[in-house]
């Protein structure tokens, strides 16, 4: 009787912890930098690119070992096209808004004091809450917040998609991070006035918490009439309106090409760089290439 195969651990979750705290960490610490100096040492436009920089670092740094889950509307997306376990998307996600809370905590001692006049606060002319979570504008309503998510997260993941899809025009080999960070930067610049341009749940839960328990209290959650739960549903939302969409306007009119079975024309093919298929099949069940096969 030969002896079990041992099971392969999580190498991912290593990786994650590392490049998700990278990415939050570069991200706060622009809003902070623009924050505290009341924009002398910063801008609204810097601090986007400061977070578009972040995940073209980040995904330098983890795409070859855990696929660069930086997001959890990303990873559902993922799941949604069969490129990633379903039963690793809640191990994901807590990875990745435990890294981004303790992202918040070192921004917090990094930019001690912050220029708050001793009070932390969630709004007036010393707020610095905005640091760590996004805020809608005044006169956004709830409706108009949740729609702008939604949009911008599917407008995010179509972009993705359409970076990774082998069948598109591809990007230059080890440029894909360059593009999709181009990808976050154009986003933020042209839909960030309403509230920031989150589309990362982790990203905007994760420190809010932290400043919930560091003592800017349950304002964190109040204000903007509770506005806390929009930038954690709607870009998940988000990223199944952007996975349909690609699907159905771009990867199922694919052309197919000269030994291709029909069934790859309604599957999406991820390239196997920057954010490679994750489904737990052994390597024997994977082409040379790293793809899925395709299904019977």
């Amino acid at each position: 009787m030969q002896p079990e195969a041992p099971q392969q651990p999580l190498p991912c979750c290593p990786s994650a912890w590392s490049h998700v705290p990278l990415l939050q960490l570069i991200t706060l610490s622009g809003s902070a930098q623009m924050v505290t100096s009341s924009g002398t040492k910063g801008n609204i436009l810097t601090a986007y690119l400061a977070g578009a920089l972040a995940v073209m670092v980040a995904v330098y740094m983890a795409g070859g070992v855990s696929g660069a889950h930086l997001n959890p509307a990303f990873s559902l997306a993922m799941c949604l096209l069969e490129q990633f376990p379903w039963w690793k998307l809640p191990i994901f996600v807590a990875v990745q808004t435990s890294g981004a809370f303790i992202s918040a905590g070192a921004v917090y001692a990094l930019y001690y004091g912050m220029g708050s006049n001793g009070t932390l606060t969630t709004s007036g002319p010393w707020e610095t809450a905005s640091i760590f979570a996004t805020y809608p504008a005044d006169y956004l309503s709830l409706f108009n917040g949740f729609l702008d998510q939604v949009m911008g997260t599917a407008l995010l993941i179509v972009g993705i998609l359409a970076i990774l899809d082998t069948r598109n025009k591809g990007v230059p080999k080890g440029l894909e991070p360059v593009a999709v960070a181009l990808l976050v930067f154009s986003i933020e610049v042209s839909m960030g006035s309403n509230c920031g341009c989150p589309m990362n749940p982790a990203r905007d839960f994760g420190p809010r918490l932290f400043t919930y328990i560091a003592g800017w209290g349950a304002e964190v959650f109040s204000r903007g009439n509770g506005w806390w739960w929009v930038p954690v549903v709607a870009p998940l939302l988000g990223a199944a309106l952007g996975s349909a969409l690609y699907q159905l306007l771009v990867a199922f009119h694919h052309p197919l090409e000269e030994g291709d079975p029909p069934a790859d024309q309604t599957s999406l093919v991820l390239v196997n760089v920057a954010i490679p298929p994750d489904t737990d099949m052994s390597p024997g069940e994977k082409d040379a290439g790293g793809m899925l096969p395709p299904k019977k």
